[in-house]
């Protein structure tokens, strides 16, 4: 509930914005760190946590001006391609296999314990998200034809696996992206929604496996990448969707790389302008204005996806906005780190 109220505060904040300036665009912060980074927390206006390669945690308290980097000993050669902070001391990064890992650090970064370890063949973790500062979840590649998920409800301080007969069942081919952290979202406060990729594409609700015909599948690079959900609380029959994705090899090619939905996913539409090529992540900051990005740049929405626009061509894996404030925040491949301003 303070996670939906901090967005619906942020959308009146921004319209007040944007009363003044119609036009987004993307200011780079900082770049040339050896990391790609997909993992992305932004706390509030000051305090952005980043997580990449190569064993890689960046922090910033002052809204992106400087920022600390950070090697977590013993893992410098590990992808923690997904990061859940919950203010300045906390935060919970995810290294995506063989074994996989969870961290915790409650004192800003400067020490790491492992929550989490999972030594399973073929275990590899796409993306985690969080209810609220104790509930969470974590969800992985198929394992023997499921889909992996572990939850917390302890702050990440334990977690347990979702036993193997209650898990998802895949199809031959399909897998998740650990691209942007974004391909698992908040549904309720009770449920949370997720989509696939690869040969095939689905939408993952509570016990509904929903089929995604506007969205490209049929290679492994195909398929969605992320889902967004909007809800304001008054939307009957269901809650507004986009999915985006396309295939990461033609990030040029705008085929089948967004859909919406606008009653928890019965039906869908398609842009009439999608965006601009293969998107790893896409982000609502209102029900009208909602971010999208990937390799070839960033796109805007002002009337709720219908139509995009190709605000840069600043590549970027992961764009979030903030869970208390205004701000909204990119990252991306050689520590490149970007801010969304209106002018």
């Amino acid at each position: 509930m303070k996670k939906n109220f901090a967005v619906l505060f942020f959308a009146v904040v921004l319209q007040v914005s944007r009363s003044h300036s119609q036009t987004p665009s993307v200011e780079v912060l900082t770049s040339g760190t050896k990391t790609s980074l997909r993992g992305l927390s932004v706390v509030n206006d000051n305090v952005i946590w980043v997580s990449g390669s190569n064993g890689t945690v960046g922090k910033s308290s002052n809204g992106g001006r400087n920022w600390k980097w950070l090697t977590v000993k013993g893992f410098e050669k590990t992808d923690f391609r997904d990061i859940e902070a919950f203010d300045a001391s906390t935060a919970i990064i995810m290294g995506i296999a063989e074994p996989a890992y969870i961290l915790k650090t409650t004192d800003g970064g400067e020490t790491w314990k492992v929550v989490y370890e999972n030594k399973t063949k073929g275990m590899f973790l796409d993306a985690m998200e969080f209810w609220n500062e104790e509930s969470g979840i974590v969800i992985g590649d198929p394992v023997n034809g499921r889909f992996f998920i572990t939850r917390t409800f302890d702050g990440g301080s334990t977690w347990q696996d979702i036993p193997f007969d209650k898990r998802p069942k895949a199809d031959s081919g399909e897998a998740c992206f650990a691209a942007s952290g974004t391909n698992v979202r908040v549904l309720d406060k009770d449920e949370a929604v997720f989509v696939s990729g690869g040969l095939k594409s689905r939408l993952y609700k509570r016990d509904d496996v929903i089929e995604l015909p506007l969205i490209i599948q049929g290679k492994e690079t195909t398929g969605a990448n992320s889902v967004s959900v909007w809800d304001d609380g008054k939307r009957k029959g269901g809650k507004k969707m986009i999915i985006a994705g396309g295939d990461f090899n033609a990030d040029s090619s705008n085929n089948k790389n967004c859909a919406i939905t606008r009653d928890g996913g019965k039906t869908w539409q398609a842009p009439a302008t999608p965006p601009h090529g293969y998107r790893s992540c896409v982000e609502f900051v209102s029900e009208k204005d909602v971010f999208s990005c990937g390799l070839n740049g960033v796109d805007y929405t002002a009337n709720g996806g219908k139509d995009w626009q190709w605000i840069s061509k600043e590549g970027f894996h992961v764009c979030r906005i903030a869970k208390r404030g205004t701000s909204i925040f990119l990252a991306g491949s050689n520590g490149k780190i970007g801010k969304i301003v209106w002018k």
